[in-house]
């Protein structure tokens, strides 16, 4: 085999936000599409499937041999997981060839449920590197959605040490976070990106000064169309196109340029990137993460060009492609007619009647193609027709219709689902007591006053800030290969220091912890919103967990377990790798706390400079519970998270007072 043919094709998937886009899918190429229920996807305002419109998609797409993902993948809650394990289990039932999941004790439960059905790790789980993958593994997954960040040459690395597949996506819309990382539709607008009604703040104008860019948060859309023979060559198992909110045009023209692409194992030619483009696009593409090129040439809206650019598609009519069989009928004096279908893998039979004497016409291979090769509407073509028969005979044209309608409802047997074992679901609940403590994390050392060190039971820093006021660090939300070994090296010398605890965003930072000899914390990042999560993340050794900032006082209380609730702080709302900075401020600023993000409404959003020129964009107002202590107590909130960004001392010792007062903070706050 030639070195041109060394590496087999990655798979094609592409998105199916309706009926017409999965026909328009089917059209363009693809090997799989992705798809979403009526529940638990992040596509909540797709047309999406349900009931029996899921199974005949399933069905559908089965005959083309195309596999069908199925999207659960929002975060639920204890009350919600029976109904999600419901969902999965109906699912399995249909045939979907995999889930894709973003909440971790939803896969538990999943897997302890129907531990025959394949899981995918949604990139909404933030899987950044080969150890996440790792952890995945032992939780079940057999597939990783890698972080749409992740530039080639981490890639590459993760590809060669995981132990699991791993999916990418390859073309589509850019959120400007990190996947799991964005609250910022959920705590400012209601509508939560991890519940899958994302309003897309993210492509809202901001006013950021003069001369500064008006659309800050906008990226273009991502194309790596130019580099197809690398993808094949890194070895990723499965290529992503983006769109279950788009048209089946985009779709199609989308899928049938890359499927192109792959079968010649090539880049695209500008004119082909032009089509992409004709199809969607946002003033043009980026690949500035893929080759670390990130810089203020990512940005893009869509313009009035681009909108009357893809009104001109042609319109997408149906499907017209054709599923080629190959006919073989056995026509034989005293044996009964048979006909067998085969697409060269698989080959079923069936038997008719036995062929009559013809008194006066007998009939010719010709006729007897003719009647057996009628496909109407079905999906299927003919590929060549064979046949071995005596002269002499005849069979009624009804009885040879019948034949063929038998021998295509046999195919279509043989690839509906078999039978799944499955067991009930049991809900496991961590029986580890939650603490009576509070504790802090601070931006810098400077905020921590002599109050504050009595007042908090632990407190954190960020990870290369530490210093002996500092019981634990915070890791960055984001580790790509290349940055292990840093981490790795910051970690020891925070050890050497006394440090003890590490504050973990994601399951690719838990050997990293785990090596420095340090007690893993769950960070509010690994978005826990239910009981099974809290158990699986314990089970994998992780000490306690500060839950998730989307859950109300009733959902934090059925969590259970040794959990936290933040009760003050400003929430980060998104994790950039894009300097945000550079956009609305000048760069003598990352170190002063000083860039604010405004509105339309005139809010502002702090952005502070977290790790590298990685930026964070924090709440307008901070979440306080100062006044509710009674609330927290009768909920058995009694271990309290505090988060401190751009609070200076005296503000940090205000804040500290009027806990201990029992009293209102004198500024706005958001209430839990």
């Amino acid at each position: 085999m030639s070195d041109f043919l060394a590496h087999p094709l990655p798979e094609l998937l592409c998105p199916a936000g309706s009926p017409e886009a999965l026909d328009a899918a089917i059209e363009g190429g693809a090997d799989a599409v992705y798809l979403g229920g009526t529940a638990f996807n992040a596509r909540m305002n797709a047309h999406n499937f349900g009931g029996d419109a899921l199974r005949s998609a399933v069905l559908r797409a089965h005959s083309y041999g195309v596999k069908v993902y199925l999207t659960l993948n929002t975060l639920v809650t204890d009350r919600e997981l029976p109904a999600f394990v419901e969902a999965a289990r109906d699912a399995a039932s249909i045939g979907v060839d995999a889930l894709i999941v973003a909440d971790l004790g939803g896969a538990a439960a999943i897997h302890r449920a129907i531990p025959s059905l394949e899981l995918h790790a949604s990139t909404q789980m933030s899987g950044h590197n080969a150890s996440a993958a790792l952890e995945l593994e032992k939780l079940g997954f057999s597939r990783m959605v890698i972080a749409r960040e992740t530039p080639a040459r981490d890639l590459f690395e993760t590809v060669k040490r995981s132990p699991l597949e791993i999916e990418m996506f390859i073309h589509g819309a850019l959120c400007v976070s990190h996947s799991g990382q964005c609250l910022f539709s959920s705590l400012v607008g209601g509508r939560s990106g991890n519940r899958g009604e994302c309003a897309q703040p993210c492509r809202l104008p901001f006013s950021c000064g003069k001369g500064k860019c008006e659309y800050p948060l906008s990226l273009k859309d991502l194309s790596l169309a130019a580099y197809v023979p690398q993808l094949i060559d890194c070895g990723v198992k499965s290529l992503k196109i983006e769109g279950r909110m788009k048209s089946p045009e985009y779709v199609r023209d989308t899928a049938r340029i890359w499927r192109r692409l792959l079968d010649e194992r090539r880049g695209a030619t500008p004119a082909e990137l032009q089509e992409l483009a004709n199809a969607f696009s946002r003033g043009g593409f980026t690949d500035g993460y893929y080759k670390e090129t990130i810089g203020h040439g990512m940005l893009g809206t869509r313009s009035m060009d681009d909108k009357a650019t893809s009104r001109t598609l042609i319109p997408f009519t149906g499907l017209t492609k054709k599923i080629p069989l190959q006919f073989s009928l056995s026509f034989k004096k005293d044996i009964p007619v048979s006909l067998s279908l085969s697409d060269g893998t698989r080959t079923v039979r069936v038997t008719g009647e036995v062929p009559q004497a013809a008194r006066t016409a007998p009939m010719s291979q010709e006729q007897l193609e003719r009647s057996l090769t009628k496909l109407g509407g079905t999906p299927y073509g003919v590929q060549r027709f064979d046949a071995e028969m005596d002269d002499g005979l005849m069979l009624p044209v009804s009885l040879l219709n019948d034949l063929r309608r038998r021998a295509i409802a046999a195919w279509e047997e043989g690839s509906a689902p078999c039978e799944v074992e499955s067991a009930p679901y049991k809900p496991q609940r961590s029986q580890t007591p939650k603490q009576n403590i509070r504790t802090a994390r601070f931006y810098t050392p400077g905020q921590i006053t002599p109050l504050a060190r009595e007042f908090f039971d632990r407190i954190y820093l960020p990870l290369g800030k530490e210093d002996a006021q500092a019981d634990g660090v915070v890791l960055p939300a984001v580790i790509f290969e290349h940055e292990c070994p840093t981490v790795k090296e910051m970690l020891q010398r925070a050890a050497d220091l006394g440090v003890r605890y590490a504050l973990v965003g994601n399951l690719g930072h838990l050997s990293l912890v785990k090596d420095a000899d340090m007690i893993p914390v769950g960070d509010f990042r690994c978005n826990v919103t239910n009981g099974e999560t809290v158990c699986a993340l314990e089970k994998m050794g992780i000490f306690s967990v500060i839950l998730s900032p989307e859950l109300s006082l009733p959902q934090a209380r059925d969590v259970g377990g040794n959990t936290a609730l933040i009760v003050y702080g400003r929430i980060p709302l998104m994790t950039v790798e894009k300097c945000v900075i550079r956009e609305i401020a000048d760069c003598n600023v990352c170190g002063s706390n000083r860039a604010l993000l405004k509105d339309r409404r005139g809010v502002t959003f702090p952005v502070l400079r977290e790790w590298e020129h990685r930026n964070v964009i924090y709440n307008s107002l901070p979440t306080s519970m100062s006044d509710r202590g009674a609330q927290l107590t009768a909920a058995n909130l009694t271990a309290q998270h505090f988060l401190f960004s751009v609070e200076s001392a005296d503000e940090v010792d205000l804040i500290i007072k009027a806990w201990k007062s029992g009293n209102a903070l004198p500024f706005s706050v958001r209430r839990i």
